[in-house]
């Protein structure tokens, strides 16, 4: 199976444009959940792929509101290479799309695309999902404030930590995309201190006034400090050892979810993410 097969071709694909600010991708991130945009400049010679504005730039550079400074360079593919291929490039590259690019931006192929040709069983993938399961799961506990779990989530280099309630046992799951929800880009002020020397001053220029504070824009995310528990999601997917990887692809598609924890009876023992699918191909 090609690439053409799997993407998702232009006309379907979002974008947003340079020049441009964060507002123009927040829609996309926040109310359709997106994981990331592709950023295009129009040119004389039609349009130009310039890269990718994720969910991660943002949270990550408050202060930026420029696209220019927010997007990055990201490996691209063409038409013609196949799933199994692209799957590669996305688990070296540590990549979710991959833009197909033939001179112009012709489509995107995300993760899920590959995951749902796993799951339709068009690219071939017989193993069972607790082969490919890793037993390092992130985790957090239940009453830990959004704010640090969002900073736990950012360390451990995932995109969700598993909620485990005062006895030990799984409780819920929080992901990136639970927090972006509720993010919110708080504009406000900051005070740079004296702008120029006082009199008492030694270095001060003859004839030069101190003209009081001077106030600097600032902009940073806010996340709520409320609970993990209030905004993880309770009712959850999980997969035992003998659910095919076909099995776990299929799940995540019909439940549109990126990672799905793995247990032995109530025991939580590992998880799967779309990703280790994608490193099994």
């Amino acid at each position: 199976m090609n690439v053409a097969d799997a993407m998702t071709p232009r006309e379907d694909v979002v974008t947003v444009e340079l020049p441009g600010t964060r507002d123009d991708v927040l829609e996309y991130l926040q109310e359709r959940g997106f994981s990331s945009v592709p950023v295009v400049k129009p040119t004389d010679d039609g349009e130009a792929f310039r890269g990718i504005v994720t969910r991660e730039d943002l949270i990550e550079h408050p202060d930026e509101d420029q696209l220019a400074v927010l997007m990055h360079e990201v490996p691209t593919t063409s038409v013609g290479a196949s799933v199994e291929e692209v799957a590669r490039l996305m688990v070296e590259e540590d990549t979710r799309r991959v833009p197909v690019v033939d001179g112009e931006l012709e489509g995107i192929i995300t993760v899920t695309d590959v995951i749902r040709a796993i799951a339709r069983e068009e690219v071939g993938l017989d193993v069972a999902a607790a082969d490919v399961a890793s037993r390092d799961v992130n985790t957090t506990y239940e009453s830990t404030p959004l704010t640090v779990a969002e900073r736990e989530i950012f360390y451990a280099n995932v995109p969700y930590a598993v909620a485990l309630d005062d006895d030990g046992t799984m409780s819920g799951i929080l992901t990136e995309v639970d927090i972006i929800d509720v993010a919110r880009v708080v504009e406000g002020e900051e005070e740079t201190g004296e702008s120029v020397a006082t009199q008492d001053n030694d270095w001060m220029w003859e004839g030069i006034k101190a003209v009081g504070s001077r106030y600097i824009p600032t902009r940073n995310v806010e996340i709520p400090a409320e609970p993990v528990s209030k905004f993880m999601s309770t009712e959850m997917v999980t997969v035992s050892k003998r659910t095919s990887a076909v099995e776990a692809a299929q799940a995540m598609i019909t439940e549109d979810i990126e990672q799905i924890p793995l247990v032995s009876g109530d025991q939580l023992v590992g998880i799967v993410r779309d990703v280790d699918l994608l490193e099994a191909l």
